[in-house]
């Protein structure tokens, strides 16, 4: 049996009509389960009994199970959910003065190795499947009860590393049977796969697009991201600039600030001349500190003078403010976290 929510509503369409149904039954069963959250094949009752019948025999809807969840005082909410195979990943919803947002995540692990970054204790295992993508979201509105203004693909893993099933999600969450988010509140975030940048634009979507940079030289770049020593600055701007002539998009760098590593003004004023003249918004992000690595975050005084000094240069910035760290809401600090625990408890029986 086949899983439904890996069917995009294009190749729901296709099988339907190859089994004889119409092409309009595919939107009826979309509003049902997305929109009416119905998960019941014989409850939809403007579908024809032949229809449920073949429904019911051949797709299955499976949800992902709630392994925790915390809530910030800020009402920031992290989840740990199980998958089939017992793998764990994580998922956010955070509450902005502009809506509320879902952090979904891509892999089961992260090969991305980031010297700063919890998701890369745990190595990548596989990627997740378009349904385990929008599960995580399903999972969301069914604990919260809240529907979803935007999503940022930024949790766990490199998105442009499953890039196929990342797309399919998207074109999914913006269906207007399904979720119906648009694609300019939809975000995707990159550490820099210079070659799925340009296939991205080539895509030419409305959807934004992140590069997590955090640094502003190659040197420096290369110790905190190791995927710079494949697509070092001088490429990965060449596909940016390249994604710029398909999309004329703007392109939002990710920048973290950890004390005395990347925040002088120093690198300020590399940042300054490596994004002059593009269309392009840095978000500065204070570190929120993993126990495994000795990072701390950059004073916020320190934050100031490398926010100012990129204002009065014209790069357009803004500070991010920082959600949910009570409930180790750094990328992957839930997972693993979680992980430990089990592991733990494993030693002890």
């Amino acid at each position: 049996m086949k899983n439904f929510y890996d069917f995009t509503l294009e190749t729901l369409t296709h099988t339907l009509e190859a089994e004889g149904f119409k092409a309009f039954n595919a939107k009826q069963v979309f509003q049902w389960v997305y929109q009416k959250n119905i998960r019941d094949f014989e409850a939809m009752s403007n579908l024809s009994k032949p229809l449920r019948a073949w429904l019911i025999e051949h797709i299955t809807l499976p949800q992902l199970t709630l392994h925790s969840h915390f809530v910030a005082p800020d009402e920031t909410t992290k989840c740990a959910f199980v998958l089939s195979d017992r793998e764990v990943i994580e998922t956010v919803l955070m509450h902005h003065n502009y809506g509320k947002s879902i952090c979904v995540t891509t892999q089961v692990g992260c090969n991305m190795g980031c010297a700063f970054c919890a998701s890369g204790l745990h190595k990548k295992t596989r990627n997740l499947s378009q349904a385990e993508m929008i599960l995580q979201v399903q999972g969301v509105i069914d604990l919260t009860g809240i529907k979803p203004t935007h999503i940022v693909v930024m949790g766990i893993g490199e998105p442009f590393d499953n890039f196929d099933h990342v797309m399919d999600f998207i074109d999914t969450v913006n269906s207007p049977y399904a979720y119906a988010i648009g694609k300019r509140h939809i975000t995707v975030s990159t550490s820099g796969l210079a070659p799925q940048i340009e296939a991205f634009g080539l895509r030419q979507t409305q959807v934004n697009l992140a590069i997590s940079l955090h640094a502003p030289n190659d040197a420096l770049r290369s110790k905190l991201m190791p995927i710079n020593k494949k697509y070092p600055l001088k490429t990965l701007m060449k596909s940016v600039d390249h994604y710029h002539t398909l999309t004329n998009r703007r392109v939002t760098y990710e920048y973290i600030m950890i004390k005395d590593v990347n925040d002088s003004l120093k690198e300020a004023n590399e940042l300054i001349t490596l994004l002059k003249g593009k269309n392009a918004y840095v978000n500065l992000i204070p570190y929120n500190p993993v126990s495994e690595f000795s990072f701390e975050c950059s004073e916020p005084a320190q934050i100031k003078r490398f926010y100012d000094a990129l204002m009065k240069a014209g790069i357009n910035a803004t500070t991010r403010k920082e959600k949910g760290e009570q409930v180790n809401a750094a990328c992957g600090q839930l997972r693993h976290q979680t992980l430990k625990e089990e592991t733990h408890g494993l030693k002890n029986t």
